[in-house]
């Protein structure tokens, strides 16, 4: 980190605070109007300084930082979490969204998608006898 008070591109910085996993990612996401700075919506150019706050939309879960640093090149992960401070209704948020997917997770929900091979036999197996008691 050379100069940590100089203004970075919003989605250099997404990508080097380890927010997301490209820098292209990180464009798309502002390009989607997924993040937000300062409450307003803008373009992948847009500097960020620290003070600033940076709101970031990911599935259903909503980041909401403050910056404290800036960053050209993504370092460790370590220098990483220095650069931001994760406000405390945004760490709620996900440790809900967590304990709602382990609570799911351990209840058994379906979340859709490709059957086992296991699941095909049973509901074959039940299709077969429903077609033989008609």
């Amino acid at each position: 980190m050379a100069d940590a008070s100089a203004p970075v591109r919003v989605d250099k910085w997404l990508w080097a605070a380890r927010l997301v996993k490209t820098r292209s990612l990180g464009a798309e996401a502002v390009k989607g109007g997924r993040v937000h700075v300062n409450g307003r919506a803008i373009k992948p150019s847009k500097d960020v300084r620290p003070g600033d706050r940076l709101e970031l939309t990911t599935g259903p879960v909503r980041i909401s930082v403050v910056v404290r640093g800036t960053a050209e090149r993504r370092g460790p992960a370590a220098e990483a979490a220095l650069l931001y401070d994760e406000t405390a209704e945004s760490l709620e948020g996900r440790e809900r969204y967590a304990a709602q997917r382990r609570l799911e997770a351990a209840t058994g929900i379906d979340r859709g998608g490709r059957p086992t091979k296991r699941d095909r036999r049973r509901f074959e197996q039940t299709e077969g006898a429903r077609r033989r008691d008609r």
